[in-house]
């Protein structure tokens, strides 16, 4: 028996027409195991990955490696300058190559010695002179796609994916004045085995409708009646997002609800007055404010948990603040309020989704973000769903 049925693709109609009109999608999605393991094919295998930022490996030989479904990568950076994403699979017993982060000039394996290059060529492969037919140059790390943008890497383990920036230009000119690829990111941390669907997660992120009634007080200088959705939605677009007006200038989330750190300097009057928040489906939760951007990378461990890992950027004007770090914490602080309400609040609508009494409910229009995200899914869906 299998929850892919046909009928269950064609209820998905129901989510993606006019907010007005549209139902929520099916609870199932957030909950089966088969769904996920279709996921992984349908969206993660072909869609452009979020892994980091790329000035977490600044210098030739910088590494790290990241789990993508189940998936150990390895992201470098080559002694030209570029970066590299390949397979950390042995390709002699698939032992995993390396884990965590470091700076070499070549990778080994540690269980055999097998010995590859930055580029995941095969370098050395000691006593396989008596193996028949071996070939070195055919057993490298496979690759994957690699694409930068705004300072973000993205991998792709699609080899005929089309490029990722074309179907994010939507977005762009609302990032300009941040000079994103120019921003400074004080570190990461990462929450492991969060209890939700990774759908959850990023309908939580940007919606608008709960901003100042989850977060009552803490976000009153930004409601949800300042939500707004200023791009049509566009089938070849890869990004969704909104902005979110501030009742003054400088808003900032903390308990003082101004800016802490340096506002970017090239913003205009207009964009110191709101945030945006967007999703890059299926791993990147973006957003920014006047004095900081922040970032959530989901990995899906689960059908019904999550890895995310957290990050903030600052202009990099912020580092020469001698208050910096006493700063950062108080920033920190602000967000985490944030982050303790949603966690709760998306843990208990996981719960929920596996009640019997789980309804496809109905939006608000301060909504729009997730019927977006609807239209998104299930074009993919579509595109890969198993034949009757």
């Amino acid at each position: 028996m299998t929850v892919l049925e046909p009928s269950l693709l064609q209820s998905l109609d129901d989510s993606v027409g006019d907010v007005s009109t549209a139902a929520t999608l099916p609870p199932v999605l957030y909950t089966s195991p088969e769904v996920l393991a279709f996921e992984r094919e349908a969206l993660f295998a072909h869609e452009w990955l979020c892994v980091g930022r790329a000035d977490r490996i600044p210098e030739p030989g910088d590494w790290f490696t990241v789990t993508l479904c189940d998936e150990p990568v390895i992201v470098v950076r080559d002694k030209e300058g570029g970066i590299n994403a390949m397979s950390a699979v042995c390709q002699h017993r698939a032992m995993q190559v390396c884990d965590g982060a470091g700076n070499t000039g070549t990778f080994k394996c540690p269980y055999h010695h097998w010995i590859y290059g930055l580029d995941g060529r095969l370098l050395g492969a000691p006593a396989m002179e008596r193996t028949e037919e071996f070939d070195k140059s055919a057993w490298g790390l496979p690759r994957l796609q690699v694409e930068l943008w705004q300072g973000f890497v993205f991998v792709n383990f699609d080899p005929d994916a089309a490029p990722l920036a074309p179907t994010l230009r939507r977005y762009e000119p609302y990032l300009g004045n941040y000079h994103l690829a120019d921003t400074v990111c004080p570190g990461t941390f990462t929450l492991h085995d969060m209890p939700w669907n990774w759908k959850v997660m990023f309908e939580n992120f940007n919606d608008g409708y709960h901003a100042n009634r989850l977060h009552q007080y803490v976000q009153d200088f930004c409601p949800s009646s300042m939500s707004a959705f200023p791009e049509p939605w566009d089938d070849d677009s890869n990004v969704i997002f909104r902005t979110a007006g501030y009742t003054h200038i400088d808003g900032g989330f903390n308990a003082t609800h101004h800016t802490i750190m340096p506002v970017f300097p090239d913003l205009t009057e207009e964009e110191r007055t709101r945030s945006t928040f967007a999703l890059v489906p299926p791993t990147l939760c973006f957003g920014t404010a006047a004095d900081q951007c922040f970032f959530f990378l989901v990995r899906p461990t689960g059908p019904e948990t999550i890895d995310v890992e957290i990050g903030y950027l600052f202009h990099p004007s912020a580092l020469d603040d001698p208050l910096f770090e006493h700063k950062l914490k108080l920033s920190d602080v602000g967000v985490q309020v944030f982050v303790e309400q949603d966690q709760d609040a998306t843990a208990k609508v996981q719960r929920g989704l596996r009640s019997r009494f789980a309804p496809r409910g109905r939006y608000s229009w301060q909504e729009e973000s997730h019927v977006q995200f609807n239209r998104w899914l299930v074009q993919r869906y579509r595109r890969h769903w198993p034949p009757a």
